[in-house]
C-alpha cells in the first residue's frame, strides 16, 4: 500500500495559461499556439503548384527556403474574398518543416488559461472538426483553437526535408 493521497492545497496560482496568435477567417476568429509561429509575412509572390490541391495557393521563397502555402479559406471551404492589405501568411513548424497559412488578418496574442478551452462538441457525422483542438472565451469572442499539423496534414509534404 502505498503513502496516503494527499490532499489537494490551493495555492492561490492562476491557472495554467497558453499563449495563442489568433486571426480571422471571415467573421470567425481562430487560433494556433505561439509556440508554432516562425512569422508573419504580408503579401509575398506566391507560386502556384500544377495539379496540386486547390488549398494549396503554392510555394513561396522564404529567404532561400521554398515554402508551401496553403490557403485556409480555400481549406475550410470558405467563400472567396480575394486578398486585401489586411491579408498576411502565418509561417507555422509542421514538423522539421515551415508551412505557411494565408489568413485574412491576424488579431492578436491572447493569453488563454486552460480553464478557458472547452472541449469541441459532437457536431455530427457531417463535420470533419479533427483540426480542431478546442473551443476558448476570450471576453465575448469564441476562439476555434486550431491543431496545426492535423490542419496541415499533408500540406509540408510540398516543402523540401530540412526546409531547404
Amino acid at each position: 500500500m502505498g503513502p496516503p493521497a494527499m490532499p489537494s492545497i490551493d495555492t492561490g496560482a492562476p491557472p495554467p495559461t497558453s499563449q495563442y496568435l489568433t486571426f480571422r477567417l471571415g467573421e470567425a476568429e481562430y487560433g494556433v499556439p505561439i509556440l508554432v509561429v516562425q512569422e508573419i509575412k504580408g503579401q509575398s509572390i506566391i507560386t502556384p503548384i500544377p495539379n496540386a490541391p486547390r488549398h494549396l495557393a503554392g510555394v513561396m521563397n522564404l529567404r532561400g527556403m521554398i515554402v508551401p502555402v496553403v490557403d485556409l479559406r480555400v481549406k475550410f471551404s470558405l467563400p472567396d474574398v480575394g486578398y486585401d492589405r489586411f491579408t498576411v501568411i502565418v509561417l507555422v513548424s509542421v514538423g522539421a518543416k515551415i508551412v505557411g497559412m494565408v489568413v485574412d488578418a491576424v488579431s492578436d496574442v491572447l493569453d488563454i488559461p486552460a480553464t478557458e478551452i472547452q472541449a469541441v462538441p459532437d457536431l455530427g457525422a457531417q463535420v470533419n472538426a479533427g483540426f480542431v483542438s478546442g473551443l476558448a472565451r476570450a471576453g465575448d469572442k469564441l476562439i476555434v483553437l486550431l491543431d496545426v499539423a492535423k490542419v496541415l496534414d499533408g500540406d509540408a509534404r510540398f516543402a523540401p526535408a530540412g526546409g531547404t
